[in-house]
């Protein structure tokens, strides 16, 4: 018998079979497919997230070198104050020396109760005023001078008649005394000098005159008769002209330089103290005591330009080198001191910040960069150290009694404020 043939049901079959082992075999084709591109597509965030997480590591590590460095490097502006500043300690009959690159303060006595004190850049000199101290270091009898003195922050008793002094120092040797000691009127109040050093410039409030000053042979060279009561004065930043502060009538006096002999009297307002230039001299400012003002004057017009309301009792002002800011120190009167410093921007003619500084704010320099301002504090008997920049007091340095006059030297043997 032989074998039976397939029956069409079993070929059929067959066929099914082979059709199901292709979709089997396409199944597992497409898995494998599917797994390696799923696979690809995790491991290709697997590796995104991994160097997400590599950069995020990196750019921590960067921010803490960052933070690191930035312990050690000082920002730009930063650079700690050098050079030094000079102050006339009225009340108590000395020389205050503060050498700023290590803090330390020296006082040194002198002969006179100095009311101003400048440093000379052209011969490195520094030149004091004042009259001559008593047996007991005060002056003798009060007048109604020394009444109106005292409202500038000098003594109460003065002896206007014991004839006024100014006295050349080395500021590096200050314990060695004056140099030379030169008559200069009866009450000298301010004293500034020419460029070269040549010249010294001094009010005598007592007989509204500015004596002009050898300083080569010590002796007055003129007398330039000005308005009554003078006492704050500057040179003009040409060299030109001297602008001095007459209290008693509200003036501003401007002396030539060359023909010693006022050229103009301008009319500003109640009691001006200290004149102050901008550094291209088309303008400056003078304090008004009794209005608590700063008045702006035109240098080519000779007109009052502007009235700026300060603190109490503005005495002395100075601009700094880039003619951007004044600053302005407000004393306030002896019952009641001020200790406020009103910084004033130049382009606007507005007090755009109020310091505070010490008690008794009264003379003001800058450093020759115009980082730093320096400002004495009469009652106090401090000089506060204020940044520029941030416009706020740094350190308050501790000088003799009752500081008035401020000058500033810089650590280059010659170089320094000009007045």
């Amino acid at each position: 018998m032989g074998l039976p043939l397939p029956s069409p049901l079993s070929h059929g079959d067959r066929h099914d079979d082979r059709r199901r082992l292709h979709r089997v075999t396409d199944f597992e084709d497409k898995t494998m497919r599917n797994k390696r591109r799923y696979g690809a597509v995790a491991l290709s965030a697997e590796n995104r997230s991994g160097i997400t997480r590599r950069m995020t590591l990196l750019a921590l590590v960067a921010a803490a070198a960052v933070a690191a460095v930035a312990l050690f490097v000082k920002p730009a502006g930063a650079e700690p104050a050098s050079g030094f500043v000079y102050t006339a300690d009225e009340q108590g009959g000395s020389i205050s020396r503060i050498d700023l690159s290590t803090g330390k303060v020296d006082s040194f006595p002198v002969a006179i109760t100095p009311h101003n004190v400048q440093f000379v850049p052209g011969t490195g000199k520094l030149l004091a005023v004042g009259v001559p101290r008593s047996a007991d270091g005060h002056g003798g009898g009060g007048n109604d001078q020394g009444a109106e003195h005292s409202k500038m922050g000098g003594m109460r008793e003065m002896d206007m008649d014991a004839g006024g002094k100014l006295i050349v120092l080395d500021p590096a040797n200050l314990a060695a005394g004056p140099l030379a000691s030169i008559p200069a009127g009866a009450h000298p109040a301010h004293v500034i000098a020419d460029p070269d050093g040549k010249r010294a410039f001094v009010t005598d409030s007592e007989h509204s005159i500015v004596s002009v000053i050898n300083l080569e042979n010590g002796e007055i060279a003129a007398t330039v008769a000005t308005g009554d009561y003078p006492h704050g004065l500057r040179m003009s930043p040409d060299g030109k002209f001297i602008y001095v502060a007459n209290v008693k009538d509200g003036t501003v006096s401007v002396i030539d330089a060359v023909k010693l002999q006022e050229a103009a009297r301008i009319k500003v307002g109640k009691a001006p103290v200290q004149v102050g230039f901008t550094p291209d001299g088309s303008r400056f400012h003078v304090s008004l005591r009794d209005e608590n003002k700063v008045a702006v004057i035109d240098t080519a017009t000779r007109k009052v330009i502007g009235r700026i309301e300060v603190g109490r009792s503005p005495i002395q002002v100075h601009a700094t080198p880039n003619g951007r800011f004044v600053f302005v120190a407000n004393q306030g009167t002896e019952a009641k001191p001020n200790d406020t410093v009103s910084v004033i921007d130049v382009a606007s003619g507005k007090v755009v910040k109020t310091i505070r500084a010490g008690l008794g704010a009264h003379g003001v320099t800058v450093s020759n960069d115009g980082a730093f301002v320096f400002v004495t504090n009469i009652v106090d008997g401090t000089v506060s150290l204020i940044s520029v920049k941030d416009q706020s007091v740094l350190k308050s340095y501790q000088v003799g009694k009752g500081p008035n006059g401020v000058t500033f030297q810089s650590a280059s043997p010659t170089s320094g404020d000009a007045g």
